[in-house]
């Protein structure tokens, strides 16, 4: 087969060509963008088929970041997902203010290697989530780490983490990622953990000889990185740790946190909520001023289906159990400890499998 020469010139011309027109005809491209950015996420792809001009706005950085400085983000919940039948992970998303029946959509593309991971985790940086680390009945524990860019629906290749890591906890703060502790790790000191900055694309190691073991959850709150433990493995019976970014250090706390810490967290306006499952599925709440845990509502038996996870937007708190079920709380609807509340919520998705990590994104 003969190629005209003329064909590749042709398309990069174009491509050369359509960079320097206007988005719109007679428009200057900043008023342009002030009324594409006013667009509902739910029709960016249909954006995306207008010309690879548009296309390449809306996957941009200056997009997310114009959106986000006129406060014209969208959140939608992604949710890490196993199939029991498969052992196999999956993702899914939702746009929280779909009105349609079967609103979780699946996101396809999930690197290979991932799929019978156990112990990954699942963060956030701006449109991209994270797939981290991980191990398998014949695997090891990795380094590796795949990113999922989110405007463009597309999975690569990430720089790989300082240290191969399991089970493991891992936050967003102040734009950065924190892997922390875990199994597998290749080195001789066990507290350590390894920070990705997006800036530099690259990680930097780390050793605190306060970091727990055994990390069961790890959140965010007050400019700090909390950590918690299965069990205290270190006298006298600490399960908490908590990381100051101020003094670089991590320090051991109490078992008052700990004792009412015994499910999924999510922290919103700055106070941490967690969803005790013991009994039935109780919203509660640390109480930093008192240092105590104080009971807000209990939830309808009906749903979501345990075990569960959450995340929030805004003061909503989303609680999504198995099958993708889910019921949304305000914040500020509850507060009565005897009170049952089934709030509103979001149709099942047409599965059974466990949810292992919910976040938000914002577009």
């Amino acid at each position: 087969m003969i190629m005209d020469p003329s064909a590749s010139s042709f398309s990069s011309y174009s491509d050369t060509e359509s960079s320097h027109l206007p988005l719109i005809s007679r428009l200057p491209d900043d008023i342009a963008l002030f009324c594409l950015a006013r667009v509902p996420r739910k029709y960016h792809t249909v954006l995306k088929c207008v010309s690879k001009r548009w296309k390449d706005l809306v996957c941009s950085e200056e997009w997310w970041d114009y959106r986000q400085k006129n406060n014209l983000g969208e959140s939608w919940i992604y949710a890490l997902c196993r199939d029991k039948s498969t052992d196999q992970v999956s993702c899914y998303v939702l746009d929280p203010s779909s009105s349609r029946q079967g609103c979780w959509k699946s996101i396809s593309g999930i690197p290979p290697r991932c799929l019978k991971r156990k112990g990954m985790a699942f963060e956030t940086i701006g449109k991209k989530l994270y797939l981290l680390g991980g191990c398998g009945w014949s695997e090891d524990a990795t380094d590796e780490v795949y990113c999922y860019d989110v405007a463009m629906n597309t999975w690569s290749e990430a720089p790989s983490m300082s240290t191969a890591r399991c089970y493991f906890g891992c936050v967003n703060m102040d734009g950065k990622i924190y892997s922390i502790g875990g199994y597998g790790l290749e080195t001789s000191d066990p507290h350590s953990w390894d920070t990705y900055d997006p800036r530099t694309n690259s990680w930097d190691s780390h050793s605190d000889p306060n970091i727990i073991l055994d990390i069961e959850d790890s959140v965010v709150m007050g400019g700090k990185i909390y950590i918690r433990s299965r069990t205290s493995t270190i006298p006298p019976h600490v399960y908490i740790a908590v990381y100051d970014p101020s003094s670089g250090k991590w320090q051991q706390t109490d078992a008052d946190m700990a004792s009412g810490w015994q499910g999924p967290t999510v922290v919103v306006d700055d106070t941490l909520y967690v969803l005790d499952q013991s009994l039935g599925s109780k919203l509660m709440m640390w109480q930093k001023n008192t240092r105590e845990w104080i009971p807000l509502c209990r939830l309808s038996p009906l749903l979501p289906r345990p075990p569960c996870q959450m995340v929030a937007i805004g003061r909503k708190i989303f609680i999504i159990g198995k099958g993708l079920s889910a019921v949304v709380l305000d914040i500020g609807n509850v507060g009565n400890a005897d009170r049952v509340i089934a709030s509103s919520s979001i149709p099942n998705f047409s599965c059974d499998d466990d949810v292992i990590c919910c976040k938000s994104v914002s577009i």
